[in-house]
Formats: C-alpha cells, structure tokens, sequence
C-alpha cells in the first residue's frame, strides 16, 4: 500500500536542502530529543516543535515516514470509498504538512486546504515546503492551539496524525470530537505502539458514538475483539530512505518499515469495509500461506490456512500483505 513513488520523490526534492546551513550538532540535538518525544512521551501543553532546527530536524526525520503511514491509511479507506474524492481537507496538528501532501497523493487536484498547528515554526516550513507542490500552494497554514479549544470548519475530510499522543486526555477527547462535529470522513494515524494503539481505539470509540461508521481498518465498526494489554493492532508502511533521510536518523539501510496504527470513520460517503483485513504479516509456508485476520461476522480475530487447493485464492494469499482487505474481489474467504 506504498504511495505513488512520483509523490514520495516530490517530497524528497521538496526536503533536500533543509539541513544546508544547520550546524550537524544542532539537527542531531534536535532529532535526539524528536525521539525521546515520539517514544512514549507524556503530554505536554507546549509546542514540541519550538524553533526552526526543530522543525527542519522534524521534517528531515520524521515526514517521509509519517508521510508514507498516512498514505498508506488513506488508500486502504479510499478502496472502501471508490467514488468518493474529498472537496476540502483539514488538517489537524499538520506540523509541516505530511498529511496534506498524503492527501494530495491519494487524491491528486486542488481543493481547500486547512492545516492547523500551534507551532508557528512548523506552519512556516510546512507553508515553505508545500510551496514547491502546484497542487498545494493554495493551502492555508493557520495557527491554532490543538486542544479544547479548537475549532474546525465544516469540511469534507480531516485528518489528524501523529498528534494525539501529544494533548492530555481531555485534549484529545476535545480534538476528535471538534473533527467529528466538522468533518464527513475522519482518518486518525498513531504510532503503532501499544499506546498510540489505545489511543486509536479511544478515537474510535468517540467517532463511532457520534454516529460514524468505521471504514478501515476495522470490517465493522463494532468493539475491537483485542484485549486492551495483551496485544495491538498495527500495520507497516516501507520508506524509502533518501541520503537526508540516512544522514539524520543515522542510519545506513536504503528503506526502513514505519509502525503506525490508524481509523478511518465516515459519516457521509457510502462505505463498503473490507469483509476481513490482514492484521499480522502473512507466514508462507510450503504449500499454505497462514493469514491472521479480523472479521467482520462475529467480531473475532481468526488464523485461517490457504492451501493450494484454494487454486485462484492461494495465489492471492502468496501476494497478500499486511494490511490488506480480504479476500480478493470476486474470490470467496475458505471455510
């Protein structure tokens, strides 16, 4: 569920050159403390991207990956909405704007773009970097505190990805009701850890009381068959790695897998949700492929074995990934 690579190389262009004129201590200072942010930090009510190092530390670390999960979240909800196209989008806590650039990956032309944020130095690069897209130079880069507070126009689509695990509880309860008191389609992209999986889970508990519909991953929108603590629901979207990417994260590997967890919820479109989705990566063995799946009648994650025998259907399980609806259109799930 990779992105046009034409939109992942446009992001790249649009990131080279960021760190000319930093000094390599400062980016490396300001990309150890962007980890210690991402890996279990506890809320904070301050920006966390405070000046411009952070930001285009930010940018050259963190957005072709979330860049890449977002994506790939919208193309498993755009498959369950085939003739649906957002009019307008906004975006919540978009810090330099990878959701926007997803967004338009996905669902390429213009439209009405609103990216929210408290950080006026990420709304600035965001505003910097978009510039380089035709598609996205009419995007408003609007400054606005992410919390109870906020407010939302009525829009079409909103996202909100990577933020969550930033606000305190009421925060995040006030962030995605405000997105969906405003928005037809919500689509919510979190770490893929146990946390930003119960925050997912929190999210679409909220969307799913306010009337919504859940898209994907979910093929219902009843409760999670998971047990809270003793597993999580995750996927992992491939990102390719540019020289920058490889100079900022230390890293020497030409891609590197992003763990994300995510929701789509509508409210409008007429979804049709994949009658069983791939949780875990598919186990080929010799002559059997074993597929972990969520599932729609009764809500229950099940091990299910494709065989030769299925024919046409084990040649598709060979092919599956991660992530993926199930089974293939037009095929029958084995019993």
């Amino acid at each position: 569920m990779n992105a046009p690579v034409s939109s992942a190389d446009s992001l790249r262009a649009a990131l080279a050159g960021l760190l000319d004129g930093l000094p390599p201590k400062a980016a490396s200072q300001a990309v150890e403390r962007l980890i210690a942010n991402y890996r279990g930090r506890t809320p904070t009510d301050a920006p966390v991207l405070r000046d411009r190092s952070d930001v285009v530390a930010y940018a050259a670390y963190r957005m072709p990956a979330t860049f890449e999960a977002v994506c790939s979240a919208l193309e498993a909800f755009a498959e369950t909405v085939p003739a649906w196209v957002p009019d307008s989008h906004v975006d919540i806590g978009g810090g330099t704007g990878a959701a926007t650039w997803a967004v338009n990956a996905v669902w390429a032309g213009e439209r009405p773009v609103t990216v929210l944020d408290w950080a006026e130095p990420a709304l600035a690069l965001g505003r910097e970097i978009a510039a380089r897209n035709p598609e996205l130079k009419g995007a408003e880069w609007r400054r606005s505190r992410i919390g109870a507070a906020l407010t939302v126009e009525s829009t079409d689509l909103v996202t909100v990805s990577y933020v969550l695990g930033e606000l305190t509880e009421t925060d995040r309860a006030a962030v995605v009701d405000a997105a969906a008191g405003a928005a037809r389609s919500v689509v919510i992209v979190e770490p893929g850890t146990p946390g930003g999986h119960a925050r997912v889970i929190e999210a679409r508990d909220r969307l799913v009381r306010a009337g919504f519909r859940i898209a994907a991953p979910c093929p219902h929108s009843a409760a999670c068959p998971i047990v809270p603590g003793e597993d999580w629901c995750h996927f992992s979207a491939r990102v390719s790695r540019s020289s920058l990417h490889r100079q900022v994260k230390g890293g020497s590997l030409a891609y590197e897998d992003e763990k994300f967890s995510y929701v789509a919820a509508v409210r409008g479109p007429e979804a049709a949700p994949a009658p069983s989705r791939v949780v875990r990566r598919p186990q080929i063995r010799k002559g059997q492929v074993l597929l972990d799946l969520c599932e729609t009648e009764p809500s229950l994650l099940r091990r299910t074995t494709v065989t030769k025998r299925h024919g046409p259907l084990y040649r598709a399980a060979r092919d599956a990934d991660w992530g993926d609806a199930w089974p293939p259109a037009g095929e029958r799930h084995p019993e």
